[in-house]
């Protein structure tokens, strides 16, 4: 199997590291909490067969710059992506996201329609009504003192296993690779303010606004997610307001369907983002 390449570019201020790999129309591939482009590794080479595919290492994440002190909010991701894009010469995208990286893409696509050829989504949170599972979260990574321990290397092997249905999935290289980009204090604070700094406004604009979206959309979720449990609900809602939107359920995965079926996810994008 074809490896996508990892390279970086200076992009608003922050370098941004992203894995490229094949030509064609491009698709960006956004990833979501604590992992990185890293998740999409084995997923890439099936759209990669007609296609340019990005996957970029969002700011906080991965191997790309992690400043604290700043506000990780919806402009912020956007500013990093428009520079990112900019960088490589790309105007009109396929865009895929997953977790945290899902409202990212969404709010993006909303205020850019005329730039996306066709929105994905995986395993993701839409809308401003959280679950308890998501509140737990969000104050683990508020408090003095929980913070630290959520985002130690213990509590992400914990998040990793708990992501896959098959726990044997889990390998010590899979949990390595999700620990390694934060091996230091510093870098561990900016996961935790990158998970929680998604501003509420923003999330209350994508109810809003989601029903004026015309793009074609494309839901897979893995049905045993722990993480996001209510994403059979958020897809179902996600497909009332936008009627084009088209739903498959992998029994199989939990939320990491990446790692669990890399190469059926890979074949449903690259059937959805297939050019006409």
């Amino acid at each position: 199997m074809e490896t996508a390449a990892l390279d970086s570019v200076q992009a608003d201020g922050l370098e941004i590291g992203y894995r490229e790999l094949g030509d064609g129309p491009p698709v960006v591939l956004l990833h979501g909490w604590p992992t990185s482009s890293f998740l999409w590794r084995d997923v890439m080479p099936a759209i990669a067969r007609a296609h340019r595919v990005i996957a970029p290492d969002l700011p906080g994440f991965g191997v790309s710059d992690k400043p604290t002190g700043v506000r990780y909010d919806f402009a912020f991701f956007e500013r990093a992506l428009d520079g990112l894009l900019a960088k490589l010469g790309i105007e009109s995208v396929g865009l895929a996201a997953h977790d945290l990286g899902g409202p990212i893409g969404v709010h993006w696509a909303l205020d850019r329609p005329e730039r996306v050829t066709g929105l994905a989504l995986l395993n993701t949170l839409v809308y401003p009504q959280f679950s308890p599972t998501v509140m737990e979260f969000v104050k683990a990574l508020t408090t003095p003192g929980l913070r630290e321990q959520a985002t130690s290397p213990e509590a992400l092997a914990a998040a990793v296993r708990l992501g896959l249905a098959d726990e044997s999935k889990a390998t010590d290289d899979l949990i390595a690779a999700v620990c390694a980009p934060f091996a230091d204090e510093t870098a561990r604070r900016a996961l935790a303010d990158a998970g929680v700094g998604l501003d509420l406004e923003g999330f209350a604009d994508i109810e809003r606004r989601l029903p004026e979206l015309r793009t074609p959309v494309r839901i897979i979720y893995g049905e045993q997610d722990q993480i996001l449990p209510d994403v059979p609900d958020t897809a179902a809602r996600v497909a009332r307001d936008l009627p084009q939107a088209r739903i498959t359920a992998l029994p199989q995965c939990g939320h990491f369907l990446q790692e669990e079926a890399p190469e059926e996810v890979g074949e449903l994008l690259a059937e959805f983002f297939a050019p006409a």
